[in-house]
């Protein structure tokens, strides 16, 4: 199992080691009410939107401005440890940790099953809100982890890149559309983010070994330098965090997604 990932009992014996010198942060990025009712103890709210940069591209990252006064909000430091998860399985936690990754901050763990996780185990939680204390952090986008429009489009159809599409198989086939064209970037794959998910197990991911079968049979392959995208990134925040699991060779994000590449009228489609 990847250090990336954590398991309820050991974030519990975290919180429990009053020992450790480790700056822990645990970031929620579920429902507002849902959290205020119930969290894990000490976890931050975090709304998915703050982590997007709105119209008329809403997969985009937030501003710089914006960006900064996120990670400040959360108290992060060089030295936090982040905890991250939501309580739909991995979509919006994958999307933070994609920007974790952008700004150089690579202390961080995504809670297996998340929100589901913690309530089966039946730990304790607590209502209401959690504000740490603010910190000083300065952080900019590095662009290193992701795909532009422009990059996508010069690498389409390259035997180079491999694009992993999270969306449902309506919206890759084009029946079904939410931009101005449907359809897909040619050549890129379906493995839809819920796939991942065991539905019967608290959302946790499903064994390694046979998300990797799943995968193949789809033809991605962890071989392959790969982007993946959804329809803002924000499903594909999930698949992203997969690549990073399952050890690919190389992933990135397009954060632009179907709501970029589908509203454009030079992009090509399948």
């Amino acid at each position: 199992m990847s250090d990336l990932l954590i398991e309820a009992p050991q974030l519990l014996a975290l919180l429990n080691n009053e020992d450790s010198s480790e700056k822990l942060i645990i970031v929620d990025l579920g429902k507002e009410d849902r959290y205020l009712s119930a969290h894990i103890p000490g976890a931050v709210l975090v709304s998915p939107n703050l982590t997007q940069a709105g119209p008329p591209v809403p997969g985009l990252a937030p501003s710089k401005e914006n960006l900064n006064d996120l990670m400040q909000s959360i108290g992060l430091t060089p030295d936090s440890q982040v905890i991250v998860y939501d309580d739909e399985g991995g979509g919006w936690a994958g999307r933070f940790i994609w920007l974790l990754d952008e700004i150089g901050h690579n202390n961080y763990r995504y809670l297996n099953g998340g929100l589901h996780a913690w309530a089966a185990e039946n730990f304790d939680m607590e209502s209401g809100p959690v504000a740490n204390e603010k910190s000083d952090i300065q952080v900019s986008f590095s662009g290193k982890h992701s795909l532009t429009l422009a990059q996508l489009k010069e690498l389409v159809n390259t035997q180079d890149l491999q694009i992993w599409d999270a969306r449902s198989p309506m919206e890759h086939s084009g029946e079904t559309a939410y931009a101005a064209r449907g359809g897909k970037i040619p050549g890129a794959l379906n493995y839809e983010w819920t796939r991942a998910m065991d539905q019967q197990n608290s959302l946790k991911l499903k064994p390694f070994d046979t998300l990797l079968s799943e995968l193949a049979t789809v033809g991605i392959s962890p071989e392959k330098p790969t982007v993946t995208h959804c329809q803002t990134h924000h499903r594909s925040g999930l698949t992203y965090l997969l690549g990073k699991l399952l050890s690919f060779t190389d992933i990135k994000a397009y954060p632009g997604s179907w709501g970029e590449w589908g509203n454009q009228a030079d992009t090509p489609i399948e």
